[in-house]
């Protein structure tokens, strides 16, 4: 699938926001990172055979990769729509960009239009302001920094 600069921008700003630039950078590009990484101790996963399916007790999370994908909404998706069953890196793109058109923010995100299109997506990644997970939630501001550095562009009047 052919990204728009903004939508590869608006993927990469969500994967800042859910793993940090230290754990990315420290990763395959956040890929193969399991939920519970820190700066000081990044936890990977070696195949992208399948998800990786590896439970963090203290968090009771097996989230992983870049977008920090829970299996059992992996295997929904991909039981119903991919068939692919890898959960290789453009499966995960794949999974996030299915995710971003489910929410309906992608002509917001195209056109550039962030702090419409963030919470139109909140409630599918925890890291993001206007979710109910109770996790800590990135602050605006910063989402949009990370959104610019990553070439994406604000839409303007």
């Amino acid at each position: 699938m052919e990204k728009s600069k903004n939508l590869q921008a608006f993927l990469d700003m969500i994967a800042v926001s859910e793993l940090g630039y230290e754990v990315i950078g420290g990763s395959d590009n956040g890929y193969n990172v399991l939920v519970g990484s820190t700066p000081d101790n990044i936890l990977l996963f070696g195949s992208y055979d399948d998800h990786p399916r590896i439970h963090n007790v203290s968090l009771n999370s097996d989230a992983a990769g870049r977008y920090q994908i829970m299996s059992k909404t992996f295997d929904g998706y991909n039981d119903r729509a991919w068939k692919d069953g890898t959960f290789s890196p453009e499966m995960q793109d794949m999974y996030a960009i299915t995710l971003i058109k489910e929410c309906r923010a992608l002509d917001a995100i195209n056109q550039g239009a962030i702090e419409y299109a963030v919470p139109m997506v909140a409630s599918r990644w925890a890291s993001l302001p206007g979710n109910s997970y109770g996790q800590h939630k990135q602050i605006i501001h910063d989402l949009l920094s990370w959104y610019m550095e990553a070439g994406g562009k604000l839409w303007s009047v």
